[in-house]
């Protein structure tokens, strides 16, 4: 066990969602934070709509609650120039309709992080915060990406410790912990359940992000050209049992 990174903070909580439903019903369920993408069971996640950008931060009330994914298609992180320049122009965009922090992420060929790509769109986020996505969870020793991710001003790294689920990458995400040694947080996601929390935060997580969803129970019929039907939606239960460990953790002496 280590200290947690900046334990005099109160640890947070950060909801994936898709839409405004879903940001009301993580901040009424008491999460701190939400990351805005859309696409999130079928692809992992992609940009979302400038729209859904207004609609999210119009629930959330501050810029800070509000993080926004900018990544431009499924699949892999090695992007050409064409893919770096459209993450460049959505940044911006994101930024000046008043996100507090963007969520990107890219890869060399040679399976390193992208320093180049990752500058442009740091200079382009004209200081919102910078969060490094699950890229990280690719790299053999990620370890090593610290040390340029917080030369870079990446403020937030997200990881399962490259493991499905974050508690299976525990050990991995203690690692990072040690190595960013307060200049990056170090935020477990993926497979986060309430169980696993207080595992996570005697790791030295601050926060921890989860997706909390489940069908939505809607499976109208989408027609030939719609894609499957049913839509995954924000599950309140779900953040509050995990606003609950949290108060725990943070109540603990």
């Amino acid at each position: 066990m280590i200290t947690a990174q900046g334990r005099e903070h109160r640890v947070q909580l950060e909801i994936a969602v898709q839409d405004a439903a879903g940001a009301r019903t993580a901040f009424g369920a008491g999460a701190d934070r939400v990351e805005l993408c859309q696409a999130l069971a079928e692809t992992g996640g992609l940009t979302p709509s400038a729209g859904a950008v207004e609609a999210v931060l119009a629930v959330a009330g501050h810029a800070d609650r509000v993080a926004v994914l900018v990544r431009p298609r499924p699949g892999g992180f090695v992007y050409d120039a064409d893919e770096i320049s459209v993450v460049t122009a959505d940044v911006r965009e994101v930024v000046r309709r008043g996100a507090g922090a963007v969520v990107i992420g890219a890869l060399d060929a040679e399976g390193g992080i992208d320093v180049e790509a990752l500058r442009r769109w740091a200079d382009a986020a004209e200081g919102a915060e910078v969060v490094f996505h699950r890229a990280i969870d690719t790299l053999s020793t990620p370890e090593d990406a610290i040390d340029r991710l917080a030369e870079l001003g990446v403020r937030r790294v997200l990881t399962s410790g490259g493991a499905a689920r974050s508690i299976d990458g525990r050990g991995t995400i203690e690692a990072l912990v040690r190595r960013s040694a307060g200049r990056v947080q170090i935020m477990p996601g993926g497979g986060v359940r309430a169980v696993d929390i207080p595992a996570l935060v005697s790791a030295g997580a601050v926060a921890v992000h989860l997706s909390a969803r489940r069908p939505s129970g809607d499976a109208a019929p989408s027609g030939p050209g719609g894609g499957a039907a049913g839509f995954d939606a924000t599950d309140a239960t779900i953040v509050a049992a995990a606003r609950a460990a949290i108060d725990r953790v943070n109540a603990a002496p």
